[in-house]
């Protein structure tokens, strides 16, 4: 005999770690099927190393080091850019056509709190990240890059930039109109490629500008990586402290201001 009660529905959420993991496979999922998005995220980075790093479009100087070569000045500003094309510019535009086509409404009537969504989106960048900045090393190192420093110095520079690329991107998708929020993401994304510290020495625009771009988000991890990757430094308090600032104002102002419709 069936025991009493076996069959009792039992409503409620599922446990908040649990719905946080299966919303992140789900971001993840349907990032890594976008083949726009992979275009942004994985072959741009990827050209745009190759190509300034075999030709001599814009004039590094002595940006690359002593006795350095371009690839040692370009590879970890294109790994800061994989992080802004992916974290910001990718999120920002599927994000705020997800919010376009109702998809994020559905989820607002679920039990699912928006900083878990935004957890779980944020938790799908990091794995698309891992792929990129694997493929962009191998890539680097075939162009005979010699990198140096901490690991774990890298990995803390990623992960705040992360943080603070995903919360500025949310931001936008969660307040601006999808069109909208297409055109400035691209319009962002094009601004930092130039004026970022990406590809172009930050010390092209004079001091004033220097000081004043070196305080964006996408030039203090450029600029943390190379201390780090070109130069062998600890850990560059400075630059992560910017991160750390754009990360907590982005994230918390994405989960204030995020609107599900």
């Amino acid at each position: 005999m069936t025991a009493t009660g076996t069959f009792t529905p039992r409503p409620g959420a599922a446990p908040l770690p649990r719905m946080i993991r299966a919303q992140a496979a789900l971001e993840t999922r349907m990032l890594l099927r976008n083949g726009e998005q992979l275009l942004l995220t994985v072959l741009i980075p990827s050209l745009l190393l190759v190509l300034f790093s075999t030709v001599e479009v814009v004039d590094i100087g002595d940006a690359a080091g002593p006795g350095g070569e371009p690839v040692d000045f370009l590879a970890p500003g294109v790994l800061a850019l994989a992080v802004l094309s992916t974290a910001f510019t990718g999120q920002a535009i599927a994000t705020g056509f997800e919010r376009r086509y109702g998809v994020l409404k559905r989820l607002g009537t679920s039990p699912l709190p928006r900083w878990a969504l935004m957890a779980a989106k944020t938790c799908a960048v990091l794995v698309t990240e891992v792929l990129q900045v694997a493929l962009l090393t191998a890539i680097a190192f075939a162009l005979g890059w010699s990198p140096h420093g901490n690991p774990l110095s890298v990995a803390l520079l990623l992960l705040l930039g992360t943080a603070a690329f995903s919360g500025l991107g949310l931001l936008m998708a969660g307040t601006l109109r999808a069109e909208a929020t297409l055109a400035a993401a691209n319009l962002v994304f094009i601004l930092l490629l130039v004026g970022g510290g990406v590809i172009v020495p930050l010390d092209r625009f004079g001091g004033t500008g220097q000081d004043i771009l070196g305080l964006l988000p996408v030039a203090a991890l450029s600029d943390g990586l190379r201390d780090v990757l070109r130069d062998g430094a600890g850990l560059p308090a400075g630059d992560l402290a910017i991160l750390a600032v754009w990360a907590v104002a982005g994230l918390g102002a994405a989960a204030r201001f995020f609107r599900w419709e």
